[in-house]
């Protein structure tokens, strides 16, 4: 799942508190290999959440404030879609080739309640949170 790196990374960026990091450090923050990390973070470039600056004394900083920036929306733009299966599928809608009557389809009913409680989830929860729980949850293992 990439869009756990992405939010790995995002998350590095987040506690950094606007300040620049270079690729190497936000691997390592983000416990992932940096030549992997490289792809993820061009990609978030491209979808606006990060911006780089060139050079030396270069780097990567999140885009927009961490606040800002919901779980459900990295997963949907790095992984395309958070229902289990297209049909149930909001942004990536596709219908089931093998389905005679979508109406009355109970998975499809079924994975659209999955869907939804997922969303309820990481749609409410920004990396701001999420940098937040992780520094509590460090504080709490150094006692």
């Amino acid at each position: 799942m990439k869009s756990k790196y992405a939010i790995r990374a995002l998350m590095v960026l987040a506690a950094s508190e606007g300040k620049m990091l270079q690729t190497k450090a936000i691997a390592k923050g983000a416990d992932a290999p940096v030549k992997f990390l490289e792809s993820i973070l061009l990609e978030l470039k491209h979808r606006g959440m990060v911006e780089s600056k060139r050079g030396i004394f270069g780097g990567y900083y999140l885009r927009m404030p961490a606040r800002e920036i919901m779980l459900g929306d990295v997963i949907r733009q790095i992984d395309g879609m958070l229902a289990p299966i297209h049909c149930a599928s909001v942004n990536s809608y596709q219908k089931c080739d093998d389905c005679v009557d979508e109406k009355t389809c109970a998975i499809r009913h079924a994975m659209i309640e999955v869907r939804n409680a997922i969303s309820n989830v990481l749609d409410r929860k920004s990396l701001a949170d999420m940098a937040k729980e992780q520094k509590a949850k460090s504080k709490k293992q150094e006692a």
